[in-house]
């Protein structure tokens, strides 16, 4: 067995084994931990260990919700979020919880199973006190419930910290590799900008579309030298990218491009990532829209719900059903892989490649930062653009 994969694999087989080996362990230990300091001295568990094992696991069924519904709910709807008085509220409400599960599972249910699965050797000398207290039901709930808790949860952030540190590596070996192509990319930029200055200068008059196209295009490379090093830019700068490239794009199509776009307005102070858009957008032109001959359309939208950014963008696509359409792009694999590095627990994103359609629904938890050092490259001003 991988022992590296039972421990971080998200795959379900690892994840199952995983809880298994854990709850195991705690078995163990906790049937040792309850035989040395017994609520009931009466009896004697460490002559009869096949009762302790049996009882310990009765004891462990009112731990098991109390320690998932901390880990799953209490700690990151509540504890994470700093709503300490709904979290000591809800401790109390599972503590009082657990120990009415217990009392019903050791004073009620437990000598019934007890007598039907044990031989009557391992039930002598093992009766308890008529009455059950529910105050006694309490603490053996706090004598095992919280100890696990508490076990889980440093595993837990363990384990957070080294995928934490794991995805930093890798995203800085990424940015190392990609130092070469940056370099290479911005061996003469000056040049590049001024050749297009004077072709713009030129073509103003003889060609107002030619340098319309012109401009935008410069704008591009300017942000993608520019901008695409930085660890977040402003959001309107991300969304004027994806303005210059749709109005490039839509000039070789004439008017056979249906196309219908929507950015928001409420974007001041939000940050992303650089150039994480631009691959979906790209994927809808070069993947979708370029294919069909008849009937070409785009539809993106983008909104802003508080501090969350949710993309929806659909595209028509031929109808082929060879191995190759149904495989995503570079560009696609490549973002997907960012995201995960840089907005990892912070994003989702679902791909659907169907027939004729090709839909990316995306969400992303952005920074609001009051930084007004990194400005976007202009205004967005285009009658094209809805705002929503």
């Amino acid at each position: 067995m991988n022992f590296q994969a039972l421990i971080f694999s998200e795959e379900k087989h690892y994840r199952i084994k995983r809880h298994l080996l854990f709850w195991f362990g705690w078995w163990v230990y906790f049937a040792a931990s309850h035989a040395a300091h017994p609520f009931n001295e009466r009896i004697s568990y460490f002559s009869n260990p096949v009762f302790t094992l049996t009882e310990s696991i009765f004891l462990m069924l009112s731990q098991v919700p109390l320690t998932y519904c901390m880990l799953y709910i209490i700690l990151p709807f509540f504890i994470l979020k700093k709503k300490y008085t709904l979290s000591i509220i809800s401790i109390i409400i599972l503590w009082g919880a657990g120990g009415i599960l217990n009392l019903y599972l050791i004073a009620d249910l437990f000598p019934k199973v007890l007598s039907i699965i044990l031989p009557d050797q391992f039930i002598a000398n093992t009766q308890r006190p008529a009455h059950v207290s529910f105050f006694m039901a309490i603490l053996s709930t706090y004598k095992g419930a919280f100890t696990i808790t508490g076990i889980a949860l440093f595993i837990k952030f363990a384990k957070y910290w080294y995928l934490k540190e794991q995805r930093n590596l890798q995203l800085q070996k990424e940015n190392t590799d990609a130092q070469p192509e940056l370099l290479t990319a911005q061996v003469h930029p000056h040049f590049l900008f001024n050749t297009l200055n004077n072709i713009y200068s030129k073509t103003q008059l003889e060609s107002p579309g030619g340098a319309k196209m012109i401009l935008e295009l410069s704008h591009i490379l300017r942000y993608i030298l520019d901008e695409g090093r930085k660890p977040l830019v402003p959001l309107e700068g991300e969304l004027q990218l994806l303005h210059d490239y749709i109005n490039l794009e839509k000039v070789r199509y004439d008017e056979r491009l249906d196309l219908h776009v929507s950015f928001p307005s409420n974007i001041e102070n939000i940050y992303i990532a650089p150039l994480l858009l631009l691959s979906f957008v790209e994927n809808s032109f070069k993947h979708g829209s370029s294919k069909m001959i008849k009937y070409p359309w785009i539809n993106l939208k983008i909104e802003m719900k508080d501090d969350k950014l949710v993309m929806k963008l659909m595209n028509g696509k031929l109808d082929v059903t060879d191995h190759n359409s149904k495989r995503k792009g570079t560009g696609i694999e490549n973002v997907q892989k960012r995201l995960e590095l840089l907005y990892y627990g912070k994003h989702t994103l679902q791909i659907e490649n169907g027939e004729e359609v090709f839909v990316v629904n995306l969400e992303i938890d952005l920074d609001r930062l009051e930084d007004e050092s990194i400005k976007p490259i202009q205004n967005i001003s285009s009658t094209d653009i809805v705002y929503a």
